[in-house]
């Protein structure tokens, strides 16, 4: 399946590469056929705005007062781990290990294969290099590094999930198969990736791929990376099992009850990865607090203490309000709440969900505190009130 749009105007020939290309052809007709797709655009499982009306002439004094900007960032170096490609050449004792990168990067070792998630290895994720939200902390492992690959995931088209130079450099050093929701594949053909090296799915479509079975599950999201963006590139959650282990990746989501139906056909998990940063009031419906993730771990697994909550999303970009290390600190707070095995490595640490959990505080010593004269923050985020389990 090809063909991308070609410059049909001398303002398409302006259009930055970093934009990717339009789905057309025979990519826009499969896009057109999906169950998912009507009135010109995808849909979500759930209606959900990006922002409620009016939202963001609220949202931006909040984002320019000088306190709060200064809580949005850590107050020194974030302490990556020292992972070397020894340390990942290294088979994984139980056949499941994950490498959270910063972020919702993730590198998962399964059942004898390795499959990177939403890879952004750039300084910005952003269009252009000089401008855009800068990386808080360095790059863990460099991506010559990570070791051979067997796939590339990609949960949805913004540029802190899809990176053009990281896609550039894995589709030249790697003969990974990239694994993408359907319509993400025009992005990739425009900057390179053979055609035969790239699979697009539909919600509860499968591909297999090293002896895994993938399986785009629905999210709650939204897409676009261009100044003018028609929803014609789908977003999505995956399911990844092996022949002994299963883990899911939630991408970008708000929280939707779909979460249940996805846990009851294809879980429960040995890991769920699951986005709890970046979240604000000004869009509820998109991103999911840190107790709102908490309960999609529990509804895709039955039960909140099955399997382990790998927080993602958070610490690597400041795309949000909230102070940096509130995602984390409510993360933990919740899955002490309600009985779950959380994990909180640091970027780049290594670990194996059936082992010693990597369970040190270390954002705390990086957190900026309110001054006095500003009320206390409470554990929980204000803009997250605390969620029933209703697994």
């Amino acid at each position: 399946m090809t063909g991308f749009r070609l410059s049909s105007s001398p303002l398409d020939a302006l259009r930055p590469a970093a934009f990717g290309a339009d789905p057309s052809g025979e990519r826009m007709a499969r896009i057109r056929r999906s169950p998912n797709f009507a009135d010109g655009v995808f849909t979500n499982p759930v209606g959900a705005q990006r922002t409620p009306s009016g939202a963001m002439l609220k949202f931006l004094p909040t984002y320019f007062r000088a306190e709060e900007r200064a809580r949005r960032a850590p107050a020194g170096s974030v302490p990556v781990h020292p992972t070397t490609v020894a340390d990942l050449a290294v088979p994984a004792a139980s056949g499941l290990r994950l490498t959270w990168m910063g972020h919702s990067s993730v590198l998962a070792e399964i059942d004898g294969a390795r499959v990177l998630f939403d890879p952004v290895w750039s300084e910005r994720c952003s269009p252009f290099a000089f401008a855009g939200p800068k990386r808080l902390h360095p790059v863990p492992v460099p991506l010559r590094e990570t070791g051979p690959l067997n796939a590339v995931v990609i949960s949805h088209d913004h540029y802190d999930h899809l990176d053009m130079p990281t896609v550039r450099a894995l589709a030249r050093g790697t003969g990974a198969q990239f694994v993408v929701p359907l319509g993400v594949g025009a992005h990739l053909e425009h900057w390179g990736v053979p055609a035969d090296r790239i699979t697009e799915l539909d919600w509860h479509e499968q591909a297999q791929v090293a002896g895994l079975t993938f399986t785009a599950t629905p999210a709650r999201h939204f897409c676009g990376r261009a100044l003018r963006n028609t929803q014609h590139t789908l977003w999505a959650s995956w399911v990844v099992a092996g022949p002994a282990h299963r883990i899911f990746h939630s991408g970008d989501t708000g929280y939707f009850s779909g979460f249940k139906d996805i846990g009851a056909q294809y879980g429960p998990f040995d890991a769920t990865m699951v986005q709890i940063g970046a979240y604000s009031e000004f869009w509820p419906d998109i991103h999911m607090t840190p107790e709102e993730g908490l309960q999609a771990h529990a509804d895709l697994q039955g039960d909140a203490a099955h399997g382990v909550f790998l927080p993602i999303h958070w610490g690597t970009f400041n795309l949000a309000p909230h102070p940096w290390e509130e995602p984390a600190e409510g993360s933990v707070a919740a899955a002490r709440r309600h009985g779950a095995r959380v994990a909180t490595p640091r970027p780049g640490q290594p670990f194996e969900p059936t082992g010693v959990l990597p369970a040190d505080p270390w954002w705390r010593a990086l957190s900026v505190q309110p001054t006095e004269a500003a009320p206390e923050r409470p554990e929980t985020p204000a803009a997250a009130p605390e969620v029933s389990l209703r697994a």
